[in-house]
């Protein structure tokens, strides 16, 4: 149990054991929690220098009943032990600093790259606690940006397309008729179409099933908006999978640019105004490819093992298993 993220009722069936009191009898005997170094300040924060590496990655994660905590880990430790920078209780840039200071200096200057989502205090933390990091932002969270505009855009037309129905239906009553929807040549409504459609829009054309692409068809004929708002979109992911060189991205980042002001469709508008402000660190993923993959990972680590154990009783325990394991 101190190098692998199980929980002691995961052993009661091949073991035949109880595993409740293997749990108590871990937490109070076996283990070395109660003589733990960091437990009297665990559920605020958690530092560990000696796992400070040249790439760092910075996420926010929830621990329990929705509460918060920020994580930093080295992503040279690719998820196993030596993973934990810091784990630091809230989101609020200033107690986070608070802890990330008490690793000393000649540590954090060690740090040449962090990558971080667009969060304007994981901006601020990173370039006060690791001032010679290069700060790079995930691409996921900027393409997940335009993905969310698009649905956005799906999900408004479906309201209006429900309305109308309703009115259809409310109409055919009053008249005595018997309400009959109207058909779109796949065999869908309008209300089924916009519904059907939300997948396909997440892909890209050539990871259409025959059925996605005829329904892609028909929805973009219907509304025009979301098939220009689908090719943004689309042309963002290609700038991110496609360019490898850093130059090259600035200029086709500027086309895209010209392309969304042109679009007027105003989800796009607060997405490139949202680009610019964070231009800078957005390129810098162009010069290592560098995204926040491994925190990504390390919370679905963190997520799994919380299920496994059936939820988070004690946090001050449940760090102590965690940074066994991955500190």
């Amino acid at each position: 149990m101190d190098n692998c993220p199980v929980a002691a009722r995961s052993l009661e069936r091949p073991y035949h054991i109880d595993g409740d009191q293997l749990e108590r009898q871990y937490k109070e005997h076996l283990s070395d929690y109660s003589e733990w170094d960091q437990k009297e300040h665990a559920e605020q924060w958690l530092v560990f220098p000696d796992n400070i590496g040249e790439r760092l990655s910075i996420d926010e994660t929830s621990l329990s009943n929705g509460e918060l905590y920020t994580i930093v880990t080295n992503k040279a430790a690719k998820g196993r032990n030596g993973s934990i920078v810091a784990i630091v209780s809230g989101t609020e840039s200033d107690s986070v600093l608070e802890a990330l200071r008490r690793i000393p200096m000649k540590y954090r200057q060690q740090v040449m790259e962090i990558t971080l989502d667009m969060a304007g205090s994981m901006g601020r933390i990173s370039r006060q606690a690791f001032p010679n990091a290069v700060k790079v932002i995930d691409r996921f969270h900027v393409q997940k940006l335009a993905l969310d505009a698009v649905q956005e855009l799906r999900i408004k037309f479906r309201w209006d397309a429900m309305d109308r129905e309703n009115e259809d239906i409310r109409q055919a009553k009053l008249s005595g008729k018997e309400y009959k929807p109207a058909l779109l040549p796949n065999g869908d409504t309008l209300k089924q179409l916009l519904f059907r459609s939300r997948y396909l829009l997440f892909k890209s054309p050539e990871k259409w099933t025959k059925s996605q692409k005829i329904r892609a068809k028909l929805l973009f004929d219907i509304y025009p908006d979301i098939a220009q708002a689908y090719s943004l979109s689309h042309k963002l992911r290609l700038i991110y999978s496609k360019t490898k060189v850093k130059g090259v991205a600035y200029t086709k980042l500027a086309r895209w640019f010209n392309d969304v002001q042109k679009s007027g469709i105003d989800t796009f508008r607060t997405i490139e105004e949202t680009i610019y402000n964070h231009y800078e660190n957005i390129l810098n993923f162009f010069d290592n490819r560098s995204t926040n993959a491994s925190a990504e990972s390390f919370n679905a680590k963190i997520k799994a093992f919380r299920r496994q154990i059936r939820g988070v009783v004690d946090v001050k325990y449940f760090l102590f298993r965690l940074c066994k394991i991955y500190a």
